[in-house]
């Protein structure tokens, strides 16, 4: 869980499993952003997500869209995503010091693990009250970013990553205004509570040189954002919409706890260390990215309707990573990301087949913020395409449920981390090929009254 100094670097496998990106990389979108906000919307793998005149739930993207409700209306979704993640070909030594005999092989090229990373659920809830014929308030429970994973305490790559989970949930309110027949404008204010789970094997595989032990981070922050967005429709069936979410702060203050490292404190006094691993208090700061979403809703025919998107993720303030600083003094651990700013692209269409049923279909490329200097056990992220169904049944003029379904394809990706990088001089080598995809089925209430 720390990175050693230089002349102790060699023995202690530091990893701290990276905040939301680690070893379960979310399989749905990249980086770690969750983006099933809306079944509606992923009907169209989110084509037109800042622009739709659909329903409330579109206020996700873009605050100004809570003016699709006429009357008092509430939104429910929930999405199922069920990822895969196969790593091959794992290839891995520890870093144990040369008095000792040097590093040990951990695993040979056909080594593998299929089961690090977790089904979840991600729900989302939206309410908008009308003030006036112009004026609409809304409030809206969302989890923008998370992931759940476990590697097990016992692979080959167990001193890079084990265990992660990160849970953040975000409470918004909100006010959209029709300025006059083509122009409106929206605005939120959030309050967003995460929670993060960071694990990881400490020490060495080699007895001799004290062993290893476990570590654990358990954290929690409370950060604070806004939304901003704009609706034009210069011309009767085109709508233009404009969303932006902020960046969001969070000084995450939590702790760690060691199991087992008494052979591993015994290797550090050793080599001169000058500290034990003790349970302690650990905290570091990290800005989650901003969101632009830009999206035009385009009617085709009287029961066809285009769908466009292109979405912006701000991901370079999260560019240095993680650099935990501890209640002892054991050094900072330090996980450079090297996230790169992305953009996601989507295309979809709206069919009204009947006054009961409203079908949907689109496609998405969802870019990876990941470089290859830096893709790690920790981020092992890849392009994704999304191939998106999706459809509503009006159940009555009040009233509707919808349901969209998602296959995302990921490319494959091969991870080489040869302990050179400072950041790895604790943590040895490692290398494996991944292969990700994953199932996400949605499901939507939706009720005015």
């Amino acid at each position: 869980m720390t990175t050693l100094s230089t002349r102790s670097c060699v023995l202690f496998k530091a990893s701290v499993v990276a905040l939301a990106v680690a070893s379960a990389s979310s399989a749905y979108s990249a980086g770690f952003a969750l983006n099933d906000h809306s079944t509606t919307a992923s009907g169209t793998a989110l084509a037109g997500a800042a622009a739709s005149g659909e329903d409330i739930s579109f206020s996700y993207w873009n605050p100004a869209l809570f003016l699709n409700a006429k009357k008092n209306t509430f939104y429910v979704s929930g999405a199922y995503v069920m990822p895969k993640m196969d790593v091959t070909n794992i290839q891995a030594k520890d870093a144990a010091p040369a008095l000792v005999g040097g590093p040990t092989n951990l695993a040979t090229s056909s080594a593998s693990n299929s089961n690090s990373v977790d089904n979840a659920l991600i729900p989302a809830f939206y309410y908008a009250m009308p003030l006036s014929e112009d004026t609409v308030a809304g409030v809206s429970l969302n989890a923008p970013f998370g992931l759940s994973g476990d590697y097990g305490n016992t692979w080959p790559g167990r001193f890079h990553a084990t265990e992660t989970s990160l849970k953040d949930i975000a409470l918004a309110f909100s006010v959209a205004h029709k300025v006059n027949d083509w122009f409106s404008a929206g605005a939120s204010v959030q309050v967003h509570r995460a929670h993060v789970v960071l694990a990881s094997a400490v020490g060495t595989a080699n007895p001799n040189a004290g062993g290893e032990g476990l570590g654990k981070i358990k954290a929690a922050a409370t950060g604070y954002g806004f939304s901003l967005g704009v609706l034009m429709e210069p011309i009767k069936g085109t709508r233009i919409g404009i969303g932006y979410r902020s960046k969001v702060k969070f000084d995450f203050k939590g702790g760690v706890k060691y199991d087992n490292v008494a052979g591993v404190n015994q290797g550090l006094a050793k080599l001169g260390a000058g500290y034990q691993l003790v349970n302690t208090s650990a905290e570091d700061s990290l800005k989650f990215p901003d969101v632009l979403t830009i999206s035009l809703d385009q009617t085709l025919t009287n029961k066809l309707r285009l769908g466009l998107s292109a979405i912006h993720t701000g991901w370079s303030s999260m560019k240095d990573g993680l650099n935990i600083k501890f209640g002892s003094n054991q050094p900072n651990s330090v996980l450079t990301f090297g996230f790169d700013d992305e953009w996601m692209y989507s295309a979809g269409l709206t069919y009204d087949y009947s006054e009961a049923w409203t079908l949907r279909t689109g496609i998405a490329m969802d870019n990876t913020p990941v470089t290859d200097k830096y893709r790690s056990a920790r981020t092992p992220d890849g392009n994704r395409k999304w191939y998106s169904v999706g459809a509503t049944y009006h159940i009555d003029e009040s009233s509707s449920a919808s349901f969209a379904y998602t296959y995302v394809a990921i490319e494959n990706v091969s991870v080489n981390r040869d302990g050179t990088l400072p950041e790895d001089r604790s943590r040895g080598s490692y290398s494996a090929d991944y292969d990700s995809s994953a199932n996400v089925v949605s499901l939507a209430y939706t009720k005015a009254f």
